[in-house]
């Protein structure tokens, strides 16, 4: 059946009053978007902490109702119950009913980076070609899923490293697909960790999917084991990048790769001053405004 959407712009502050104005109301479901569509936001791919809501500055929330819903109810209503909502700030279509998951299939074509690694949605058949190495995801439970800059830039590097019998750690998984990958790659062992809790749903699920769940080990950041490993592959954001800087220092065996990525094109020199400090051969690679920075852990002295 089809459905009513109700659309308008607010600023953060104004979020949680019209998500509850909205609830009473009889909103089915409610999404948040960045109003700002020109300008990227690096908190439009932070997961969040248990209990954190990060908001952009303005946003544009959108609410669905049944198809019958009263339309001048709606906005003199939702006036009344937020202090400074207009009507003229409301806005309404009908959006039609279909299969989301359908949809987003439809979208979600194979994708080849590097050499060899390919993402497939996990229903479509894979190609011919013997040397393929294939990732396949879940829509339904996909973080991450290559279509991001980020992610493309991470999944092209780990392509083109030796990671026969190495340990990667995927710090930050989301829906795995960069542990998964360096496992279907040729690592012996991969360690996610993220601090979802469903994100770690999502990595297993995806794990099992792609038969390499017993060599996959998940934690929340809190349980990430004192440990080093070969490969550290890290897409978060620049600000905890440059925080974690002494522990994936740590965790690196010398002579280790690194590659971090959720970088905004232009936050890359200080994070490059920042891993000198541990790291050699640091190097950034921009794609569509996000940046990935790559290295070595300095041998030991």
């Amino acid at each position: 059946m089809p459905f009513l959407e109700l659309s308008l712009t607010i600023h953060a502050e104004q979020q949680a009053s019209v998500e509850a104005a909205l609830a009473d109301l009889g909103a089915l479901s409610i999404t948040l978007a960045d109003a700002d569509v020109d300008t990227p936001d690096e908190r439009a791919i932070f997961e969040p902490g248990v209990g954190e809501t990060p908001l952009w500055n303005a946003l544009v929330l959108q609410a669905l109702f049944d198809a019958d819903a009263d339309r001048a109810g709606l906005t003199h209503a939702l006036a009344d119950l937020v202090p400074g909502i207009e009507p003229a700030q409301i806005a309404f279509r009908e959006v039609a009913d279909q299969d989301w998951t359908r949809a987003w299939l439809d979208t979600f074509k194979p994708m080849r980076f590097g050499r060899r690694l390919w993402i497939y949605p996990w229903n479509v058949d894979v190609t011919d070609d013997a040397d393929a190495v294939i990732v396949r995801l879940d829509p339904g439970l996909a973080f991450g899923s290559g279509t991001h800059p980020t992610t493309a830039l991470c999944l092209t590097w780990l392509d083109g490293l030796d990671l026969a019998g190495k340990t990667v750690t995927d710090f930050g998984c989301g829906s795995g697909i960069l542990a998964i990958a360096a496992l279907k790659l040729g690592a012996v062992r991969a360690i996610g960790v993220d601090n979802d809790e469903q994100a770690i749903v999502a990595s297993r699920d995806n794990a099992q999917r792609n038969g390499v769940a017993e060599n996959l080990d998940l934690y929340l950041p809190q349980h990430f084991p004192q440990m080093q490993s070969d490969v550290l592959v890290a897409n978060i954001l620049a600000g905890p990048l440059a925080e974690l800087a002494p522990l994936f220092a740590q965790h690196l065996k010398s002579g280790g790769a690194l590659a971090l990525s959720g970088i905004l094109d232009g936050q890359q020199d200080e994070l490059l001053a920042r891993y000198a400090q541990w790291f050699d051969d640091l190097r950034a690679s921009v794609r569509d405004g996000w940046v990935r920075i790559d290295g070595t852990r300095r041998l030991a002295a």
